[in-house]
């Protein structure tokens, strides 16, 4: 058995992110090896994780990845770990529309894990109860282990509630200022910009949880196998990495070196274009270090690798780095201009959500009929002549323009879509890269 649990949360809000942290940090100085996961699509939670943990977090997302994904996954990721710790995403139940797809409760069952469920006492008692009760009768599938009790008051407060509560009760967390107002800022930025104190989450969580208890949680090991790494690397891929690029799923960047390449991270933002036979630049926050980029020197040697025909794939923010401009309220900042179109940043939200595409057109990454299916969430527009050539058609999703998404140039695909790799095969991306080097 693998020591492992799930935290989720009633509904979005409740502190399920803080008190995640607050658990890792706890296991960490213990000395446990923690892996962290975290449900659905988000890039911020797990950047956070990674920053506690040490350990890279794990993606876990059902209608990208498939449930044999998921599994395959975290089978994968939880080698070598003490202790598996999930953060499940919105309420527990909440997934694509009515459905249970993409929620923390289908992960769950998937993996067998048990599940403690964050409610939100700040104003109840023996509500709580109620809330407990229909959670787990709601689902008999699902192993409710019990619960955190967040924002709980005096101590009168707490004996009404544990004399109320029929799941053991693994947490009471009583109402913090400062934790609160940090827990505010955790989905604005990225682990690495945020100033954690360890010391102060792990002792918030010891003093205020059963965490030995939580230890006897656990989860048979995940039957499915996982993909085997590739000893011999015959392909070199450049990763842009750096605070304008820091958008990707951590598996994608395993799954191009199970298929035989070498990643080569580089800082478009610092650093001269490497000596690779492919890019993939992520997403993150481009406009934001706009006039950097312009000045950098990797932009106009990635414009003539492009012209060149080397392979190169941007998602999101790598659209609007590869397009020719990205213009704002500060200005207009030149970028690669591998990409015959204008980013224009947008004070309204102009997409969220999940993404499914047909391959409709030829490209560097994605072989022709294939389905593709990532997330999109962007505050931008991105402007191209009427007849550019788009490489994906949209069953779901907003895309570039009028439902296509991924404008082709030369050898060179971006799009709004961040794809799991998953959901397709990257062969063809690793031939073109192949290809491009045996030149």
């Amino acid at each position: 058995m693998i020591p492992a649990m799930l935290i989720a949360g009633t509904h979005s809000g409740v502190g399920k992110t803080t008190i995640t942290l607050g658990l890792m940090a706890a296991l960490s100085r213990r000395g446990l090896k923690v892996q962290p996961f975290k449900v659905g699509p988000d890039f911020i939670d797990p950047s956070h994780h990674t920053a506690v943990c040490g350990r890279p977090s794990y993606n876990l997302d059902p209608f990208m990845m498939g449930l044999d994904g998921v599994r395959r996954s975290f089978s994968a990721a939880a080698q070598g770990a003490d202790v598996a710790v999930v953060e499940g995403v919105m309420g527990l139940f909440d997934g694509m529309g009515a459905s249970e797809t993409g929620s923390t409760a289908q992960v769950a069952k998937a993996l067998g894990i048990p599940v403690i469920l964050v409610i939100n006492v700040h104003g109840m008692s023996r509500s709580a109860a109620a809330i407990e009760l229909g959670f787990a009768e709601y689902d008999p599938a699902l192993n409710l282990a019990g619960t955190i009790l967040n924002r709980v008051g005096s101590e009168r407060h707490v004996a009404m509630l544990k004399s109320t509560m029929q799941k053991p009760v693994f947490g009471m967390i009583p109402r913090n200022k400062e934790m609160e107002m940090k827990s505010r800022h955790l989905g604005l930025v990225m682990g690495y910009e945020f100033d954690h104190d360890l010391q102060a989450l792990a002792s918030f969580l010891e003093e205020n949880a059963d965490i030995d208890e939580m230890l006897e949680l656990g989860i048979e090991d995940c039957p499915v196998a996982s993909k085997g790494a590739v000893s011999e690397k015959f392909v070199r891929i450049g990763i842009a990495q750096d605070e304008a690029f820091c958008f990707y799923y951590h598996e994608n960047l395993r799954e191009l070196e199970r298929k035989g390449a070498e990643l080569v991270f580089f800082s478009p933002l610092r650093d001269s274009l490497p000596d690779v036979d492919g890019l993939y630049i992520g997403g993150g926050y481009p406009e934001l270090h706009a006039a950097s980029l312009e000045a950098a020197p990797a932009r106009r040697q990635i414009k003539m690798a492009s012209e060149d025909g080397m392979p190169i794939y941007g998602e999101c923010g790598g659209l609007m780095y590869l397009g020719d401009a990205i213009e704002s309220e500060e200005g207009r900042n030149e970028m690669v201009g591998a990409l015959p179109g204008t980013t224009i940043m947008t004070k309204k939200l102009q997409a969220l959500g999940y993404v499914e595409a047909d391959v409709v057109a030829s490209n560097p990454a994605a072989e022709m009929g294939k389905i593709v299916r990532g997330h999109e969430f962007h505050y931008s527009r991105f402007d191209c002549a009427s007849d550019a050539r788009l490489a994906y058609r949209l069953r779901r999703g907003k895309g570039i323009r009028d439902g296509r998404d991924g404008l082709v140039e030369h050898n060179t695909l971006g799009g709004y879509l961040h794809a799991h790799f998953y959901s397709y095969a990257v062969d063809r991306f690793i031939e073109s890269c192949k290809s491009y080097g045996r030149r």
